[in-house]
């Protein structure tokens, strides 16, 4: 009922810049937040940032990931600038929110996740 489809990956130099996208669609009635994890190759998933009523980023990120949202359009982006090797990993987009039934009742909220998508940061 509720979908969420991530573009933009790919591979990149050192130094390089990526934007991904993440478009929510389906019976959704409000966004609670949205936000990006990553899960590096050996290693656990983690917290890139989140944007909810204030916007948070893990410190690995911090003054080089910028996370914003289009409300609008349902659609969060995460502008990343100066790449670096650590950053490979497989980027998830992530929503709570609150959908609606067959009867326009809201339901939720409910957690959400992408399919992913590559983030490969290589020479």
């Amino acid at each position: 009922q509720v979908q969420l489809v991530e573009s933009g990956g790919g591979l990149v130099q050192p130094g390089g810049s990526l934007r991904l996208s993440c478009v929510a669609s389906g019976r959704i009635f409000s966004i609670n937040s949205m936000a990006w994890y990553r899960w590096p190759p050996g290693k656990q998933r983690e917290l890139v940032a989140i944007s909810g009523d204030t916007s948070t980023y893990a410190d690995s990120v911090k003054g080089r990931f910028t996370i914003s949202r289009d409300n609008a359009k349902n659609t969060v982006y995460l502008q990343m600038n100066s790449l670096e090797p650590e950053d490979t990993a497989v980027y998830y987009c992530n929503a709570v929110l609150y959908s609606y039934d067959a009867n326009l009742l809201r339901r939720g909220p409910f957690e959400y996740w992408g399919q992913g998508t590559q983030v490969t940061v290589s020479s």
